[in-house]
C-alpha cells in the first residue's frame, strides 16, 4: 500500500516539476519575443513621424523606406555630419543640396541654404524629393534606389548596363563592397520597419 501511494506521489511531482518546467519556458520565450521586439523598436523609431508621413506622401513614397534611410544614414541625430560634408538626418551632401535646390527652384529662397540641413523637415523633405527621383529612374527597385543614393545614379546606370551586374534590368550584383554593403544595411532596415509597424496601423 505504501508502494501505492509513494508511486503516486512520486508521480504526481513529475507532474508538477514538468508543469512549472513548461511554464518557464513559456514565460522565457514570450519575455524573449517580447524583449527583443521592444528593443527593435526602440533601435527603429518613428521619429519625426509628421515631416516623415507629410513628405513622403507628397512623393508617393513608402514611409517606412524614408525611415530605413534615415536610420541608416544618421541614426536620427539632425545634427549629424559625415566626414566627407554630408549633413542631417538624411546626409545630404552639399551637390546634392544644390542640385535639389535648384530642381525645386528654391536657389533665390534666402531661408534655405545648407546649414538647412541640419534642420529635420528641410533635410526630410529634401531626402524624399531624391528618393522619389531615384524612384521614378530605376522603377521603384530598392535595391537600385539604395545602391544610387550611396554611389550616384550614373554608377548603378554603368552597372545595369553591364549584363555581370544585372539582369532584366535590375541589379543582381553590385561590384561596390561598401555600396553592396549598404544596400543590404538599408533592406534590412525596411524589412524591420515593415515587420515591427504594419499591423500597428
Amino acid at each position: 500500500m505504501s508502494r501505492k501511494r509513494r508511486k503516486k506521489k512520486n508521480t504526481g511531482t513529475l507532474i508538477l516539476t514538468i508543469f512549472i518546467v513548461a511554464v518557464i519556458i513559456v514565460l522565457a520565450v514570450f519575455g524573449i519575443i517580447y524583449g527583443a521586439g521592444k528593443w527593435q523598436k526602440e533601435t527603429h523609431p518613428l521619429k519625426y513621424g509628421e515631416y516623415v508621413s507629410r513628405y513622403s506622401r507628397e512623393a508617393g513614397l513608402d514611409e517606412y523606406l524614408v525611415y530605413a534611410f534615415i536610420k541608416t544614414e544618421s541614426g536620427f541625430d539632425e545634427k549629424a555630419e559625415s566626414y566627407l560634408g554630408a549633413r542631417g538626418l538624411m546626409q545630404i551632401m552639399p551637390e546634392t543640396f544644390e542640385w535639389i535646390r535648384y530642381r525645386l527652384d528654391e536657389e533665390n529662397n534666402p531661408e534655405i541654404s545648407y546649414d538647412s540641413m541640419y534642420e529635420a523637415e528641410e533635410n526630410i523633405r529634401y531626402g524624399c524629393y531624391l528618393l522619389k527621383y531615384l524612384s521614378d529612374e530605376f522603377g521603384g527597385g530598392l535595391t537600385e534606389i539604395a545602391a544610387a543614393y550611396h554611389a550616384g545614379n550614373g554608377s548603378v546606370s554603368s552597372w545595369l548596363e553591364n549584363e555581370e551586374y544585372s539582369e532584366n534590368g535590375k541589379l543582381i550584383k553590385i561590384p561596390n563592397p561598401d555600396t553592396a554593403h549598404y544596400v543590404d544595411k538599408i533592406s534590412k532596415a525596411y524589412e524591420t520597419y515593415c515587420k515591427l509597424y504594419t499591423n500597428d496601423q
